[in-house]
């Protein structure tokens, strides 16, 4: 399962994950509105992956399944740090 990335341009750290680049026909028009104009990230292949970012690779399949599309909001401040503090062994 592949999906293309676009970032948003109104929003920091918000990110939109759709089954093909480009088409943006699926995604309702109150969240296009919002989200601004897609910048083009990366194309991922979901299947050779365990895990992303901040996403739950799985609500992403899922989502993608379902809906055609999966919305990535930015992290809580606490739940970012939370990610820093595990990834760094030496504190």
């Amino acid at each position: 399962m592949h999906c293309a990335i676009y970032k948003s341009s109104k929003k920091a750290s918000t990110y939109l994950y759709i089954n093909r680049k480009d088409d943006f026909s699926g995604i309702p028009e109150q969240l296009l509105s919002t989200f601004g104009n897609p910048q083009f990230v990366m194309m991922v292949n979901l299947e050779k992956r365990e895990k992303l970012g901040f996403a739950d690779i799985s609500k992403v399949r899922d989502s993608l399944k379902t809906d055609g599309f999966f919305l990535q909001m930015p992290p809580q401040p606490d739940a970012a740090l939370q990610h820093i503090r595990n990834k760094n062994t030496k504190l």
